[in-house]
């Protein structure tokens, strides 16, 4: 029985192929649209770290008060002074604990026919790869040890080592960096979090990850300050890096790993006892005001997700919506047309299920064919927004299969939805009416 009603709803597309087309292509411009601007909101939005990230935790702390902030709002800044985070890292009051901040340098290739380049690097504490499962091709990160001796080592990202190295094992191996060398001990697999949370500070959320990563204290050491920016508000920064590490200039990002309630309420009391503590000592006039936010709580406070984002997903979502009441409309004038068949096929025997069979089995291959093309418009789409805009709307401009996955149920959903009506209406018909009229 299923094959005969695809034969029968294939001619019938062949007797209606303008009507048909215009129904097909409705619903393929609605879900082009719609899918475009789902796939991008779905990519700003998702968890970025699905397997932690209610168990790690950005802190905030107020070091300025009022004067480094707009009138009624009492957010603190969104990162940390170097006494603040260096204060937080000796207390020990988590099991794992970060702090970090993003360094410019200048690498000098051991080829010297090969002209000297900018990367993008991370100055952090050794934490880092075990609290956000930064995956390892070769080799680990630094150990506290290191750390504390000012161990001149990197780790670097697997794009780095094969633009260097051709994709060998890279450990053991030295870069200059600026004007100092560094060994290789550890090469990081591909690891593209999108959105960056852990550094969400400057607007750079979904920028490429680092090309390095160093030692914090040696970088605080050779006086690397941060490449992004150094918010001052709650004092001035000094002329000097030593008056920087001195200053209230917040320019290091927190991070804290608390692995249940219990762990999360000690350590926003160790906060505040530490805001008390520095109130205390005069360094801050007003009550402790902190924060401390997980991954996803982080995000929202951050605005990650644009509002005119969430408003282009709402427009393009209308859009469809209006598509498919439009291919509505067609399949129902179609439907309409050939009353006088279906009112045939009910005085010959047909029983009403079998006449919506029959017209659930047309807009099924109506909606299939217009799913399918709308999906391979949102790829057509998708590509020209990473091949116009590489540098920020590109890298989120990116299908995967889960939501392949649910872009697919979606299109395929509604436009069946679509084909319900029709088909309603078609097994609605009185044969008898229709026979008259014949």
């Amino acid at each position: 029985m299923g094959r005969y009603y695809l034969r029968l709803a294939l001619a019938s597309l062949g007797r209606h192929p303008v009507l048909s087309a215009l129904t097909v292509v409705a619903i393929a411009f609605g879900v082009a649209m719609s899918m475009t601007a789902f796939t991008v909101l779905m990519v700003m939005a998702r968890d970025p770290i699905p397997a932690t990230s209610s168990q790690l935790f950005a802190v905030q702390i107020d070091n300025g008060g009022a004067r480094s902030r707009k009138p009624g709002d009492d957010e603190p800044a969104t990162q940390l002074t170097y006494r603040d985070a260096m204060a937080l890292l000796a207390n020990h009051a988590a099991p794992h604990q970060v702090a970090m901040h993003a360094v410019a340098l200048t690498l000098h290739p051991a080829d010297h026919t090969l002209k000297p380049f900018s990367i993008s690097a991370r100055a952090t504490s050794p934490d880092f790869f075990s609290m956000f499962d930064v995956p390892m091709l070769h080799g680990h990160g630094w150990t506290k040890a290191d750390d504390d001796q000012r161990a001149a080592v990197v780790v670097i990202s697997r794009a780095l080592s094969e633009r260097l190295f051709g994709g060998a094992d890279s450990q053991g191996q030295t870069l200059r960096l600026d004007e100092a060398d560094y060994r290789v001990i550890g090469v990081v697999d591909h690891w593209d979090p999108k959105p960056r949370y852990y550094d969400v500070i400057n607007g750079q959320d979904f920028d490429e990850g680092e090309d390095a990563w160093l030692p914090m204290s040696l970088t605080v050491d050779r006086g690397m300050s941060t490449s992004e920016y150094e918010f001052c508000d709650a004092g001035p920064r000094g002329e000097t890096f030593a008056d920087l590490l001195k200053s209230e200039c917040v320019w290091w990002q927190y991070w804290a790993e608390l692995p249940d309630a219990a762990s999360v309420e000690r350590y926003r009391a160790t906060l505040v006892n530490y805001s008390r503590d520095q109130q205390v000592a005069g360094r801050f006039g007003w009550p402790p005001n902190i924060r401390l936010r997980n991954v996803r709580d982080w995000l929202v406070a951050r605005q990650v997700v644009p509002n005119d984002a969430k408003l282009s997903a709402i427009v393009a979502f209308a859009f469809f919506g209006v598509c498919l009441v439009s291919a509505l409309g067609l399949m129902l004038a179609k439907s309409l047309e050939r009353a006088g068949e279906f009112g045939l096929r009910r005085a010959l025997g047909a029983t009403r299920l079998q006449l919506f069979a029959q017209a659930m089995v047309e807009s099924a291959i109506i909606g299939v064919l217009g799913a399918v093309a709308g999906l391979g418009l949102t790829f057509g789409a998708l590509w020209s927004i990473r091949m116009l805009f590489p540098a920020d709307m590109g890298r989120i401009a990116s299908m995967d299969a889960a939501l392949f996955g649910i872009a697919s149920v979606i299109a395929f959903g509604c436009t069946l939805l679509a084909g319900f009506y029709p088909a309603w209406r078609a097994m609605r018909v009185a044969p008898a009416l229709h026979m008259k009229e014949g």
